[in-house]
């Protein structure tokens, strides 16, 4: 694997750093600007629709700048961000400057995804695009805790000046290691950046990221009551739960890189059926400290063996216009967590129990798998109906062949 992509890999771990670390540092957040808790969450939910807008909005921005160009672009902007939200005087600064970061985010994964993919030989691309999703599985294992305890011990703020750090280092892997790529024949279009999504299989693909995805966050957004009061873990142990489950994805991440480009449906079948199991099981292991535990880490471990496959599934059903489409996949696995946090806190309001939300998180996963069988019958169709006209052509080739050929006596 080239070294740029350990660039691409540090840019997104300060980005998966400053997306996750605000939820440990809601209380302090809360307190120094004398707002209650539940106000300081919009810069979790303002930080999540800035992702789904701003994929497709940056994205389209930058169709006329060379990608490296535009990582580069990318990173200064996630760098103001945070260094804004550090120094903010005032909660809707703050809030502002969450958003000025997030507007980054899914283009940087979407254009990222696309770099990292031309760098390697085609029948590695998962693996590529899995080595610059690392970053990310890697800031909740490592990122994430450090920064919420330099957070609590030092300040927020101080947490949010090592983040702006984290983005220079990005910013200058990108500069140095990742190399000017050929742009796409005739630019980047936008017409034809659209016209990818008229392909049903694009579609598909995005909708099993929403669902897929989406059914992991349906759990783990409620895994601090539900580890305390269903489990009986300490308050104080919940971090090191965050943690099992981000090793989870980290080793989840890299076997779906692995195995997507040896068969990518099969793969997406299997991670996604083991990923609905789990969450339904998890209604009953949840009630165990050590079945949680294990739990945890299995939902992390599938739950990211599905992004690489899903992630190459859009670049290869939107060849032609790729950048576009992966970009707004990134926003899809943002709309999936919002959603299946909307719905997990439904299912808690009604009265279900704090483990309801993983019955939410099973149908969520079913939902993806049976889109991805429905997405794997029309592709296996689509190659039925080609494969006898291929035939039809190349009898009436070799036909024309045999009429042209003189006759040898």
């Amino acid at each position: 694997m080239p070294l740029a992509l350990l660039a691409l890999a540090v840019g997104a771990f300060g980005i998966g750093t400053t997306e996750f670390v605000i939820m440990g540092l809601l209380p302090e957040v809360a307190a120094d600007y004398g707002v209650s808790i539940p106000t300081a969450g919009f810069l979790v939910t303002g930080y999540a629709l800035g992702v789904v807008l701003g994929a497709p909005l940056m994205t389209v921005l930058g169709t006329r700048i060379p990608r490296k160009r535009m990582l580069m672009l990318l990173m200064g902007l996630f760098i103001a961000g945070n260094v804004l939200s550090a120094l903010a005087p005032a909660f809707g600064v703050m809030l502002a400057g969450r958003v000025v970061a997030s507007l980054a985010h899914g283009a940087f994964f979407g254009i990222g995804a696309v770099v990292a993919a031309e760098l390697v030989a085609p029948e590695k691309k998962a693996g590529a695009i899995a080595m610059m999703f690392t970053g990310l599985t890697v800031a909740n294992v490592v990122g994430v805790p450090l920064g919420t305890l330099v957070g609590q011990t030092l300040g927020w703020r101080v947490t949010f000046l090592i983040v702006a750090a984290l983005g220079v280092a990005g910013l200058l892997g990108i500069a140095r290691l990742v190399p000017e790529l050929p742009r796409p024949a005739g630019g980047v279009r936008i017409r034809s950046e659209l016209a990818a999504f008229r392909n049903v299989q694009v579609l598909l693909a995005m909708a099993m990221t929403v669902l897929g995805f989406g059914g992991v966050f349906a759990a783990i957004t409620y895994i601090t009551p539900m580890m305390t009061d269903v489990a009986g873990f300490a308050d104080s142990s919940v971090t090191w739960l965050l943690v099992l489950f981000g090793l989870g994805m980290v080793a989840g991440n890299l076997i779906g890189g692995r195995y997507a480009d040896r068969a990518l449906m099969p793969m997406l079948y299997v991670s996604l059926a083991a990923l609905a199991v789990t969450l339904a099981v998890f209604t009953l292991t949840a009630h165990s400290k050590a079945g949680a535990a294990v739990t945890v880490v299995l939902i992390g471990a599938l739950g990211f063996a599905t992004v690489p496959p899903l992630q190459k599934r859009v670049l290869d059903q939107a060849a032609g216009a790729p950048t576009l489409a992966s970009a707004v996949n990134i926003g899809a696995f943002n709309l999936g967590n919002a959603l299946a946090a909307w719905l997990g806190g439904l299912v808690i309001a009604a009265g279900l129990g704090w483990t309801a939300p993983n019955w939410v998180g099973a149908a969520l996963a079913a939902s993806a798998l049976v889109l991805a069988l429905v997405s794997g019958a029309l592709e296996r169709r689509t190659a039925g109906r080609a494969a006898p006209a291929g035939r039809v052509v190349a009898a009436a080739g070799a036909r024309a062949t045999t009429a042209a050929a003189p006759a040898h006596h």
